[in-house]
Parts: structure tokens; sequence; C-alpha cells
């Protein structure tokens, strides 16, 4: 797919704690996804790999929309310079609305809000209520060991195969655009059950 004029929905940490290596990447990817034409969905905080991603696609001359819950405004720290700031009342609409907008989803290494947020757009998918891309950039390996559990689910007959196969994992920011912009929809199995 082309990503011009199109949103990508990047769901990453908010921890001003990460290795640098993680704050690198998130900025490399908000600088590449604007050279291609993107628009950067996030979550709206100035904080962590998500003020760091606002930043450089900001820097870049592109366009940023967070998406913040009210309640998090202060805790997050709502990035003030945003293309475009939607404030909600609940995660849900976060999580609506950051969908709403996307064209695909990549997932930067993150906490608990990140897998949930991961997993959510991969059951939607699983289930057949979208068909976009999901890929994860595993900085360092970051994501290893989530990846081993789901082999596992697989192996224990939890998770189908082909929904294992719903999730592309990426090593290099380049690698995450190209699989983005090579994507191709494939239909979805009506039985998700073994």
């Amino acid at each position: 797919m082309m990503l011009t004029d199109r949103g990508v929905t990047v769901f990453c940490s908010s921890s001003n704690a990460v290795a640098p290596v993680y704050r690198a990447a998130a900025a490399e990817l908000g600088r590449v996804l604007v050279a291609r034409g993107a628009v950067i969905v996030y979550g709206g905080g100035s904080v962590g790999l998500m003020g760091v991603l606002a930043d450089a696609g900001l820097a870049a001359g592109g366009r940023v929309v967070g998406v913040i819950p009210r309640q998090l405004v202060a805790a997050e720290i709502a990035h003030a310079g945003l293309t475009e700031q939607i404030v909600v009342e609940t995660m849900h609409e976060r999580k609506a609305i950051m969908s709403e907008r996307a064209a695909g989803y990549v997932i930067l290494p993150g906490g608990f809000g990140t897998y949930e947020e991961f997993f959510e757009v991969v059951t939607w998918k699983q289930l057949g209520m979208h068909d976009k891309p999901i890929v994860l950039l595993n900085v360092e390996g970051f994501f290893d060991p989530l990846l081993g559990q789901i082999e596992r689910a697989v192996a224990e007959r939890m998770i189908k195969p082909e929904y294992a196969g719903l999730i592309a994992v990426r090593r290099t920011v380049e690698q995450v655009i190209g699989y983005l912009e090579a994507y191709e929809p494939v239909p979805m199995r009506e039985q998700k059950w073994f």
C-alpha cells in the first residue's frame, strides 16, 4: 500500500527511562514515515518513545495526530505541538479513533499499554474486523520472549499457526516500511476455532 496521506498508528512506550537504542528507533521511524508521506497516529504524549516519535515526525515536517484520554493529559504530558491532538474520555475511545485513522499498525517496544493495544488489534484482525498490516519493530530482539510465548501457544494449540502469521516481525525501520508498502490483505478463514 502507498503510505502517502495514510495513517500509520504506532503503539510504543511512554517511559523516559528506556535505552537510547529504542529512542533512536522511534526517531528513525518518525522520520521515515514522514518521508514516505504517512500521517503518524499515536497516543498523544510528549514523553518516552511517544514523544521521540512525535518530535521526529514534526521536525521532519510531517503530520502527527495524537489521541489521548483526558485523564492522561497530565500524566503522559500531552504533546502541545501536534498537527492534531484529540482528547477523549476513555481508553476505548482512544483505541477506536487510533484504529479508525490507521491504514496499518507499527508496534515499538513498550510496556503493558503497548502489549494491550497490540494484542487487541491482532485479535480484531483474527476475528475479521480489519485486514490492516500489523508489524512489530523488534529492536535488539526486544519482542523475542513475547514471540516465544506466541510460539508456545501455537504448539499447545491455543493459537492457530495461521493466526500467528497475522503478525509481521521486522528488525529495522526500512524493513517495517517495506512490509507496509508491499502489504496485501489475506482473506481469513471463517472458523477461528480448532
